[in-house]
């Protein structure tokens, strides 16, 4: 008889939680000085971006946070991390939280660089000694050599964010939230910032990450919460989490009906669901079309790019096919591309595809961004954006 093993302890819960904030209607100072001591609530209006909110996280989840931009994700977070206090309902912790949301707001800009440093880190709860212990860590991280005894208002944006990062990551936290800020910095430093999460997935750290790539969100969380108008609408598996977005978005949109492309799904050489794969193995990407019958001429086309925007590869049925435009009495229809022995190196790729059309020429019908994402395994071979067999030899004289 197996044993069932026991669940991970909580540390957040978040229960019946709302959140107001007050909008003023007299915008200018003329209508403030005019309504100056009158009573009312004829200039001010509520607005809740968050209701009754019922959340329970475990230790070691890595959740993905979605939604439509004002939809409350980056409020919700600042609830979380104890920037904001809820206005009902109440959030409750167990650990150390580390937010990378507004990095280096709490950075003074008369300050240097070492005195924000301590300065911070004792926000996030760490002793002098403790600092003192990981400083060599925090601007090994940075990578802003001398700079770090200067003013911080005399920065660069990227020294600034680089040494903000640096603090939060080194405070050995228990729950990592992180906003959108993998979108700012050189190549070099989001790969930095992805492998310290990465770590801390390895390590059991409970993080909770906003991102409009659905793909990472895709590639890196095992759940998803998604938010519309301030509440959540779904809990629970990712893939299911980012079709409902896309629906929302859809509901949303001028056109509804224009969206073509249903489904992206990344598959092995079998056509087997896969996520990660050996280098060299054949990759297939299935595209489920649908709402065909209205399109005179089209074609579909696949992008791969890596991490950092890098396009990998690309090809279409157009060039695959000789120059065939598609056309049909049929709304459904699966588009199938088969990447045989792709030469790219380790890493996480991700997969954009697009409808184009004949008339309009070249007019895109609907576009897929980052739909889906997979993985290629590390091996030996020299590190890059493709994988290449090396040989070198060695002479004496």
């Amino acid at each position: 008889m197996s044993e069932t093993l026991p669940r991970a302890p909580e540390v957040l819960r978040i229960s019946d939680m709302s959140k107001r904030f007050v909008l003023r209607k007299d915008n200018s100072l003329k209508e403030r000085i005019v309504g100056f001591g009158r009573v009312g609530r004829r200039h001010r209006e509520d607005f809740w971006v968050l209701r009754d909110v019922n959340i329970t996280i475990r230790a070691g989840e890595t959740i993905g946070l979605i939604g439509h931009n004002g939809s409350g994700k980056s409020t919700l977070l600042k609830l979380i991390g104890g920037i904001l206090d809820p206005t009902k309902g109440k959030v409750e912790h167990r650990g150390r939280i580390a937010a990378l949301l507004e990095l280096g707001a709490g950075f003074h800009p008369d300050l240097t660089g070492r005195e924000n440093v301590y300065l911070n880190a004792a926000l996030m709860g760490l002793s002098r000694e403790e600092t003192d212990a990981r400083f060599g860590d925090i601007t090994a991280f940075a990578d802003i050599g001398e700079f770090i005894d200067t003013q911080v208002k005399f920065y660069s944006s990227g020294m600034f964010v680089r040494l903000a990062f640096a603090v939060a990551i080194n405070t050995d936290p228990d729950i990592l939230l992180v906003d959108e800020v993998l979108a700012v910095g050189d190549e070099a430093f989001q790969r930095k910032c992805l492998d310290k999460i990465a770590e801390f997935k390895a390590q059991g750290v409970t993080i909770i990450i906003v991102s409009h790539r659905l793909a990472e969100i895709q590639g890196l969380c095992e759940r998803v919460l998604l938010l519309d108008h301030g509440q959540v609408v779904h809990d629970g598996d990712t893939r299911e989490g980012i079709r409902a977005l896309r629906n929302l978005l859809k509901a949303a949109s001028p056109n509804p009906d224009g969206d073509h492309i249903v489904d992206v799904a990344v598959l092995d050489g079998q056509g087997q669901p896969r996520a990660t794969f050996q280098p060299g193995e054949d990759v297939l990407v299935r595209i489920e079309l649908d709402r065909l019958a209205a399109l005179r001429g089209w074609y579909c086309s696949i992008q791969v790019d890596d991490a950092f925007g890098r396009i990998a590869f690309g090809t279409s049925t157009y060039e695959i096919d000789g120059g065939a435009w598609f056309g049909s009495t049929e709304d459904r229809m699966i588009v199938t591309f088969r990447i045989s022995a792709p030469a790219l190196a380790d890493g996480r790729f991700f997969v954009n595809c697009a409808i184009i059309l004949r008339e309009p020429l070249n007019m895109h019908a609907d576009d897929a961004m980052q739909a889906a994402t997979f993985e290629v395994a590390s091996d030996e071979t020299p590190r890059g954006l493709i994988r290449i067999v090396a040989s070198a030899e060695i002479e004496t004289r």
